[in-house]
């Protein structure tokens, strides 16, 4: 992956702060030793057409003690929705997936803010390109660390792509496939290409969708507007914490088809995605947002969202899962 400026964040972020890898994988019921935790060659190729994953994050408290997974269990719904969609037969429930997740915590002793992907794929050697539905799938929870920009001054440089966002009637957005974001893929490909560091996706309609792998709100005159659900978007956990979070601050927010115009005539741009958090938008197609710096909104939510990641704001605990330290 193209290496960025420091005051560049997003999916770069997943890098691994540590040359090694953990101790303990979680395999479809049982925590295996990570050098274990392998597929034959040819298991691999179409059974990833079909695959589904999620991204979460669990953040180091600020008082120390503990780890707190955010919104583990509507990550994890999600990640059964997609294989619904997708008619993937998951050996699990998201329950024990749940469990599975705090247990992999546990074992590897993470003492520090680490990532965690769940992901689905159809087991076995897959001969046939188009997976059936119903295929028996096996389920991964791979974790690694990695280091927040929530703490950080930093800002990105957005380009509109020429790259449609696929629609619902082709390759469902909603779905958290692997094959869903090649679509985003190459639309990063050719930002960076055009002297960006992150694409914007407009939908089959030219409305605006997302980015390569966030969600994406303008603010104007005070009011943040966001993409609705249909126009091509997954439906973003941090993009409804967000929204929650915005309007505890007494901060409007709609959900609406956005203009690609509106881009160019917004006080404030940022992305935000698990990976990415809160991401500020300082240029759009090579014109500076507002005043080129990220805005009042943008760093307001930022700090909001730190906050609550980080156990310093309870207002919704239903959002936390909790690991002591030991």
């Amino acid at each position: 992956m193209t290496t960025l400026p420091d005051t560049v964040s997003g999916s770069d972020a997943l890098a691994s702060t540590d040359a090694g890898h953990p101790e303990w994988i979680w395999r479809s019921g049982s925590l295996v030793p990570w050098d274990e935790a392998r597929v034959h060659v040819n298991a691999v190729g179409h059974a990833s057409v079909a695959a589904v994953f999620e991204g979460i994050k669990a953040y180091r408290a600020a008082d120390g003690r503990r780890l707190l997974v955010f919104r583990l269990d509507d990550h994890l719904r999600r990640l059964v929705d997609s294989a619904r969609i997708c008619r993937l037969s998951l050996p699990c429930d998201a329950e024990t997936l749940h469990r599975a997740t705090v247990d992999l915590l546990s074992a590897n002793d993470y003492r520090q803010d680490t990532y965690l992907r769940p992901w689905a794929y159809p087991g076995g050697i897959v001969r046939e390109q188009m997976v059936p539905a119903g295929a028996p799938c096996e389920v991964i929870i791979d974790s690694w660390p990695f280091s927040t920009s929530l703490d950080t001054s930093r800002g990105c440089r957005a380009g509109v792509s020429s790259w449609q966002r696929v629609p619902d009637a082709a390759m469902p957005p909603r779905v958290k496939a692997f094959s869903n974001y090649h679509n985003g893929r190459l639309a990063l490909m050719e930002a960076r290409e055009n002297g960006h560091d992150w694409p914007v996706m407009l939908n089959e309609r030219h409305k605006v969708s997302e980015g390569a792998a966030a969600c994406i709100a303008l603010v104007r005159d005070g009011v943040v507007s966001t993409p609705s659900l249909s126009s091509g978007v997954l439906p973003g956990i941090t993009r409804d914490t967000a929204i929650t979070l915005l309007r505890a601050l007494g901060i409007p927010v709609e959900e609406r088809e956005v203009d690609r115009s509106e881009l160019y005539l917004a006080d404030e741009i940022f992305f935000m995605g698990t990976a990415w958090e809160v991401l500020p938008v300082t240029t759009i197609d090579g014109l500076a947002v507002g005043d080129g710096t990220p805005g009042q909104v943008t760093r307001r939510l930022s700090q909001a969202y730190r906050a609550l990641v980080r156990g310093e704001d309870d207002r919704f605990p239903q959002w936390i899962t909790e690991v002591p330290l030991s």
